[in-house]
């Protein structure tokens, strides 16, 4: 089941956010900068930064909604931007993000830019292949490829345990998290 939280603004604004801190600001590298983020966002303060849903492909977590969104701009996808997103952005060379506004800092809370700062800082220069590793967690390799990631294997990734995964269900996401055995 997909995760009713995204938030498409701030989503976008993160995007944008991340593309002017980093030299390359391609897909791969925008999507594991928000999967750290989101993961340790939400294991600090109880909810992710963009609510998008994660999925398990081949390279990594990647976040549904906005790879549409990144395929949409770039013309790769059934539906065509309209001019919504390619206001904010454009994909140049299939898969890197080029800023067309400033990011509206007033869409991220302080707590947002602290871990999108800290996931820039400590994954922003890592190589594709690095990135993979490190994004080839827990709640990846406990989920079938092209599957939706549940929320409670990323708390578990991130430190939490049954408690807190159980409370994350009850006040945040109760439709977002499978029941599994923990390891």
């Amino acid at each position: 089941m997909k995760n009713d939280t995204f938030n498409v603004e701030k989503t976008i604004n993160a995007v944008l956010y991340i593309s002017e801190r980093l030299k390359r600001s391609d897909f791969h590298k925008i999507f594991k900068i928000l999967y750290f983020s989101d993961r340790e966002h939400l294991m600090e303060y109880g909810r992710p930064i963009t609510g998008d849903t994660y999925i398990a492909m081949e390279y990594g977590p990647v976040p549904s909604n906005l790879y549409d969104i990144f395929k949409s701009v770039s013309g790769n996808s059934y539906f065509k931007d309209d001019g919504r997103f390619a206001q904010y952005f454009s994909v140049i060379d299939n898969n890197i993000i080029k800023p067309n506004k400033r990011v509206d800092l007033d869409t991220l809370s302080r707590s947002d830019m602290k871990f999108l700062d800290n996931s820039i800082e400590k994954y922003g220069k890592l190589s594709m292949n690095e990135l993979i590793s490190e994004s080839h967690d827990y709640a990846w390799d406990n989920t079938l490829p092209n599957n939706e990631i549940d929320l409670g294997k990323i708390i578990y990734e991130a430190g939490g345990d049954e408690e807190y995964v159980k409370f994350i269900k009850e006040n945040y996401c109760a439709n977002t998290i499978v029941e599994y055995e923990y390891a």
